[in-house]
């Protein structure tokens, strides 16, 4: 354990095949700023001893007010031609935990996982349900020209008469690209948390569920050991329940977290295909950001340390 207390950022925005060759200038520059204003936030929440939930909520909300990522304002459509969003948020102090699928104009999916979190005895909302706890506690609802963009129409476009789903905003359906974001967090009291939201897929069958709202499959936090936040295929982050895989691995068999998450996000999700990657920090403030795809929009920040902003494999 370290001497004097710390605290810990780190947050990503999507994964999948991102090169340099596939982004212009002006959009990695886009990127970096986005992602560098997401870990302000944050970080400055954290810096004036707010709490890791603070900070998680506050990140999300940034990344989700930015139409360059798929969550929130820049979610894709869905098969229907219309925006099913997902969140989820946990707290590691007590295993107190968030969640809702399926939601429709919520400006903020991360601030109704939170209201879950905090003032309801449930864990997971779905659809018109949540919805209405939205409203009952005051949250704010958008227009569907709120979530439009003209980039991701265009994909729907292309797909809407198809069975075929795409991975995110690519260009192509087999350039496959993952826009879930998230954040983890460590504040000055030692305790850890995550937030995860996304958009889905686009073109995804209705009311289509995927990990990010599964606690321990995409969200999962706990003091112990671990917060962690996904972002990949799903599908394959549901069946091997890839955060609580993490967090198991540093609690039963006494693995570091840069282990674990390598063991989890390198071998055992590459072996079946699934491809992605996470953002994770532990107890100890130790970040890690495995991931198995061509690049994921990632950044992290250690007190006492500079920040990291990043999108390509090293």
């Amino acid at each position: 354990m370290k001497n004097e207390p710390c605290f810990a950022l780190a947050l990503h925005g999507g994964a999948g095949t991102i090169t340099r060759a596939s982004l212009t200038p002006e959009m990695d520059n886009a990127y970096r700023q986005a992602l560098q204003q997401a870990l302000s936030v944050g970080y400055q929440v954290l810096q004036q001893g707010g709490t890791s939930l603070a900070a998680v909520e506050a990140t999300v909300v940034s990344l989700e007010d930015c139409p360059l990522f798929n969550a929130g304002r820049g979610s894709v459509f869905n098969k229907r031609g219309t925006h099913e969003m997902d969140a989820a948020i946990m707290d590691g102090k007590n295993l107190g935990a968030g969640a809702v699928t399926g939601v429709r104009n919520v400006r903020n999916p991360i601030l109704l996982a939170s209201q879950v979190l905090h003032h309801s005895d449930h864990v997971f909302l779905c659809q018109q349900g949540a919805e209405e706890f939205a409203r009952n506690h005051g949250l704010s609802f958008e227009p569907d020209d709120y979530f439009f963009t003209q980039q991701r129409y265009d994909q729907w476009q292309a797909l809407r008469d198809s069975d075929t789903y795409m991975l995110d905003h690519s260009s192509e359906a087999m350039d496959k690209k993952f826009g879930t974001v998230g954040a983890v967090a460590l504040d000055l009291q030692g305790n850890l948390a995550a937030a995860t939201s996304t958009g889905g897929m686009t073109n995804k069958n209705y009311n289509r569920i995927g990990d990010t709202p599964i606690i321990g499959a995409g969200t999962y936090a706990n003091n112990r050991t671990c917060a962690i936040s996904c972002t990949g295929h799903g599908e394959y982050f549901m069946r091997n329940v890839v955060a609580y895989d993490i967090s198991c691995l540093m609690e039963y068999k006494g693995l570091s977290l840069s282990e674990a998450s390598a063991l989890v996000v390198h071998h055992k999700l590459k072996e079946q295909g699934g491809e992605g990657g996470l953002v994770a920090v532990d107890f100890n403030a130790e970040v890690a950001m495995p991931f198995n795809s061509e690049g994921m929009y990632r950044a992290s920040w250690v007190s006492g340390q500079e920040p990291v902003v990043a999108i390509y494999e090293e």
